[in-house]
């Protein structure tokens, strides 16, 4: 099979690897889209430290059932999404009811031993396989995964349609977090984004979006903040505009450390929470979603290449000349549009 394969920072290249063998309880898929994930441009660049030389990445995916151990459920040739977390089903979370979060999972395109998503084949345990309605357009799929962490950030927000919502980033992510917001009811729901087309994409989305310049002017002040960049200054925009009690929830991850405004939390009685990826039930209840065709999906994916231009769309996307706010990579080549 042909394989994108992660040499070191920068580094990047297209190359023929063995197909995957199933093992026991494991299915063998044919990849037909997978979305390029922030994470995974850190990854290249070197900034986050969790890719390694040698790895295949990917978690942002959909393809085709082509053998293994295949549930009666799921026939071959069934159009699937994938779970990229790998629970252990042995931990106290694992084990609870509901279950909780797993102290000992992996997650596909992360874990350096997992060959992923960004190759012709793939092959992942059954367990972790949603399917797909057969008539869906294919590439709406590799969608389902971060409007999970979206759909999960909004969750941990406990949104409800009386909060005045403001996301701050408008990258996939905040996209993701407001079309959540938007799915649970939530009408006042604001994006602040300095990036002139990601805003024109959220107001085609029918999303408010605003410079952050113009954050101090919000009224009403948001009662839930959704800070889908993770920087210094992503988190004073947060505690500063929101509203006293009111709750921001940290699903970005641009930096592994900021500095908060303790005031600002404890004498407004403001409340801070994380957000990570999603239990198994959200990311199926996501895909479900995503399963209806909702028609904001195809605004949301900004470019299609196949393997002749996957590794210098990478690079592209890492220097920030490539705008594309969602860029698929197709295996067998991008659609005719």
């Amino acid at each position: 099979m042909r394989a994108l394969v992660f040499h070191g920072p920068w580094d990047i290249r297209v190359e023929d690897r063995p197909d995957p063998e199933p093992e026991s309880g494991e299915v063998l898929i044919e990849i037909l889209a997978t979305g390029i994930c922030g994470s995974d441009i850190h990854g290249f660049t070197g900034e986050n430290g969790r890719r390694k030389p040698g790895q295949v990445m990917g978690h942002e995916t959909v393809g085709r059932i082509r053998g293994g151990d295949v549930p009666a459920a799921l026939p071959t040739g069934a159009l699937v999404t994938v779970n990229p977390i790998l629970r252990c089903g042995r931990c106290a979370g694992c084990t609870a009811s509901p279950p909780g979060r797993c102290t000992d999972s992996k997650i596909i395109g992360v874990a350096p031993e997992i060959s992923s998503a960004f190759a012709d084949l793939m092959v992942a345990p059954a367990r972790n396989l949603v399917p797909l309605p057969t008539m869906l357009p294919i590439e709406y799929g590799a969608l389902v995964e971060p409007l999970s962490v979206g759909f999960h950030a909004v969750g941990r927000g406990q949104c409800t349609p009386d909060d005045a919502v403001l996301v701050i980033g408008g990258g996939p992510i905040g996209q993701a977090a407001a079309l959540a917001a938007r799915r649970v009811g939530a009408r006042d729901i604001t994006v602040s984004e300095p990036d002139e087309r990601r805003r024109t994409l959220l107001t085609d989305l029918g999303i408010a979006a605003v410079e952050p310049s113009a954050l101090p002017t919000l009224d009403p002040r948001p009662t839930l903040v959704i800070d889908a960049v993770g920087s210094g200054r992503s988190v004073e925009d947060a505690l500063t505009v929101s509203a006293p009690g009111s709750r921001t929830v940290l699903v970005g991850m641009q930096r592994p450390s900021v500095e908060i405004a303790a005031y600002a939390v404890s004498v407004e009685e403001r409340t801070i929470v994380g957000s990570y990826s999603y239990p198994d039930a959200e990311f199926a209840d996501t895909a479900a979603w995503v399963g209806t065709a909702p028609p904001e999906l195809p605004r949301l994916i900004e470019g299609r290449v196949g393997w002749e231009a996957a590794a210098e769309t990478f690079t592209g996307l890492a220097k920030g000349e490539n705008p594309a706010s969602k860029v698929l990579v197709f295996p067998a080549g991008p659609p005719p549009r």
